[in-house]
């Protein structure tokens, strides 16, 4: 992903307002290189997440609402940006309202993803879930292009306008 300055980040959001995009929270110090979008939880406002990513040659954002975290360990489920594997308590229903009259009608769409947003870090092994992960026989590189298609796909959903 190519570097952005805090205000391209703030620019970037196409689910709020603009002054909610200016109190965003922006994470410093992020390796660009090995990030294939930008995803973090406020840490005034753990409720609070967001997304930014290149998508059809812009780069958009979005603003996210964390359901609370479940309270069972026994389980575990998926996430689906990734593919990752971990407890039900790594994992979070994200949701965001839909971009134009439809968020502003109160329409939403929601996902389960990494509670860290940490996909990518998943991905290259920087980072490792709790449980053990499934064998799987893609390359890095197909991994990388299977979670930025799903990534791609929820934004195409929050921004269609019927």
């Amino acid at each position: 992903m190519q570097p952005l300055d805090p205000d391209e980040i703030r620019a970037s959001f196409v689910n709020c307002s603009r002054g909610e995009a200016k109190s965003v929270t922006v994470p410093g110090d992020v390796p660009w290189a090995d990030r294939d979008f930008l995803g973090w939880r406020d840490p005034k406002a753990p409720a609070r997440a967001y997304l930014v990513l290149p998508y059809e040659g812009e780069v958009v954002g979005l603003a996210l609402r964390a359901a609370p975290p479940a309270r069972s360990r026994v389980r575990s489920n998926m996430c689906a940006f990734c593919s990752t594997t971990h407890s039900v308590s790594d994992i979070t229903l994200f949701s965001g309202r839909r971009a134009g009259k439809l968020g502003r009608e109160g329409n939403t769409l929601g996902t389960y993803a990494c509670s860290n947003l940490a996909c990518s870090r998943y991905l290259r092994g920087e980072i490792r879930p709790d449980i053990p992960q499934p064998h799987e026989s893609l390359s890095l590189e197909e991994r990388i292009a299977r979670l930025e298609d799903k990534v791609h796909r929820f934004v195409a959903r929050v921004l269609e306008t019927s």
